[in-house]
């Protein structure tokens, strides 16, 4: 999907976010921010590695849907120590693709 093939749905795109932070692909994070909530940067993170994503579930996303959530946990280690953040995070379509809009 980094290659600007669109998310089928909401899983999918969080799938593929987490890709980019943990390949530093940070233009791919902008690109599939909603414009309204998107910072005008992402800057990456010294000492901070992404190291696995579980997807704890999800609600919507469907073919007729236009928004969706998926909460996850992201692991990752920073400065050599382990972490985690716990997020529910909402989806909408604009402009006929899945992005990301925020935290719920």
């Amino acid at each position: 999907m980094h290659d600007g093939k669109a998310a089928a749905d909401p899983e999918a795109l969080m799938r593929s976010r987490f890709s980019a932070f943990a390949l530093d692909k940070l233009d791919y994070v902008l690109a599939t921010w909603h414009p309204a909530t998107r910072p005008a940067t992402v800057a990456k993170e010294p000492g901070l590695r992404w190291t696995r994503l579980d997807v704890l579930g999800h609600s919507g996303g469907g073919v007729f849907d236009a928004e969706g959530t998926v909460e996850f946990r992201a692991r990752f280690t920073d400065g050599g120590h382990p972490g985690e953040m716990v997020e529910t995070s909402r989806f909408v379509r604009h402009d006929g693709r899945w992005v990301y809009w925020g935290p719920l």
